[in-house]
């Protein structure tokens, strides 16, 4: 895998991948930026929650739940001195489907964390990482 950023100007870049996709990447005006892309650091959380969330769902998947609706937010807490890392995360699923049983959410999430989800077994070396879900029936 290969990843880059193009300078565009002030503090704005261009980033790309591999996979042939871009995103913007910027900064708040009052760090020289034009407040117009993702900050790196908003991109590492995505880049958990994107992780862990194909892990999840596909298990729940392969473990046939009936899932309507997933989301996975992360909440990350960063150090106050630079490089001002991520401290503390907080993983939560929001999961809504029929029938959908808390052991195999569970298990799914234990896998994602232990076993599969690389962007988890990095940052777990730096900040400390909990999960929380919650499950709602779906109408």
């Amino acid at each position: 895998m290969e990843a880059k950023v193009t300078w565009r100007n002030k503090l704005s870049f261009t980033g790309s991948a591999s996979s042939g996709f871009s995103i913007p990447l910027g900064t708040d005006p009052a760090l020289g930026g034009d407040n117009d892309g993702f900050r790196p650091m908003e991109l590492i959380a995505i880049g958990l929650a994107g992780c862990t969330a194909m892990d999840t769902i596909s298990i729940l998947l392969k473990k046939r739940q009936e899932i309507t609706s997933f989301e996975v937010i992360v909440h990350a807490e960063r150090a106050d001195e630079h490089p001002k890392v991520f401290t503390n995360i907080t993983v939560e699923y929001l999961i809504e489907g029929h029938a959908v049983d808390p052991a195999a959410v569970e298990r799914a999430i234990e896998l994602s964390a232990t076993k599969y989800c690389p962007a988890q077994a990095m940052l777990e070396k730096a900040a400390r990482i909990e999960h929380k879900y919650s499950i709602k029936e779906s109408a």
